[in-house]
């Protein structure tokens, strides 16, 4: 199985996928799954097929029938909980939740371009009273520096949620305890008969270690995050290189 993220990894800038790359995943003779921070909607477009980790774990989606098979959400009263002790030590902060289908957030909450669609509610009460679900809280401070933050953060709520970043300044997504890319990936694999010396994984950020770490063999991006390169062995060239591809038309020997 070749388990790999998306952005800054198997993607060119601008959230592009090279036709080499493309051509590439076609031809190996693996599972190929995406494990990604994006939620599905932001995958779907991408022509894909297969398996699709989501929400940095929290959901599974079947590329090819363009449906939610598994998710995991945070209940709201843990969310209001984190939500409330985050603002007490990161004043600065702005929450927003991810229900799987849009992105809700409190005006404080800035963190996202016009490019990547959310509504902006009232007050913090009412994104809680509309959420349906939540498969991922994410709080922004924008003057504070990511791996800071997601220090405080860990401090202040692990006990009560998983906290990790994708490179966002400031932006922090937060997960269910025990939600992560590795242990979505192991169970995935546990329904297919793969064993984790049979997984090859791509990344390049923190919310990457997990299922970097788990992987029989592991390849830090060549644009990765300091943390990603000294946690992995193997280096893969940078994504606008097309690293990825080119890994494994080594192992695959295309």
């Amino acid at each position: 199985m070749i388990a790999t993220d998306l952005d800054g990894t198997l993607l060119q800038p601008g959230g592009v996928l090279s036709d080499r790359t493309r051509a590439t995943l076609d031809a190996v003779d693996a599972d190929v799954v995406v494990v990604t921070a994006r939620p599905p909607r932001f995958v779907a477009d991408l022509g894909l097929t297969g398996t699709a980790v989501c929400s940095n774990g929290a959901v599974v989606y079947d590329l090819t029938s363009q449906t939610v098979t598994h998710a995991q959400t945070v209940p709201l009263d843990v969310v209001r909980t984190v939500s409330k002790t985050l603002a007490g030590v990161i004043p600065d902060v702005g929450i927003a939740v991810e229900t799987g289908l849009e992105v809700l957030c409190e005006p404080a909450f800035r963190g996202f371009s016009a490019g990547n669609p959310h509504r902006t509610l009232e007050l913090l009460d009412h994104v809680f009273d509309e959420a349906h679900q939540v498969v991922q809280m994410l709080a922004w401070a924008p003057e504070r520096e990511s791996d800071h933050l997601m220090e405080i953060a860990r401090e202040a709520v692990g006990q009560h949620v998983t906290v990790t970043h994708s490179g966002g300044l400031g932006l922090l997504e937060i997960s269910l305890p025990g939600v992560s890319k590795a242990a979505t990936l192991e169970a995935l694999c546990g329904t297919r008969g793969i064993g984790r010396d049979e997984v090859v994984a791509f990344g390049d950020m923190p919310n990457d270690l997990s299922v970097l770490g788990w992987a029989g063999t592991a390849y830090a991006m060549g644009n990765a995050h300091p943390l990603v390169k000294q946690a992995c062995a193997n280096h893969a060239p940078p994504n606008t290189e097309d690293g990825v591809a080119q890994v494994l038309e080594q192992l695959f020997r295309l």
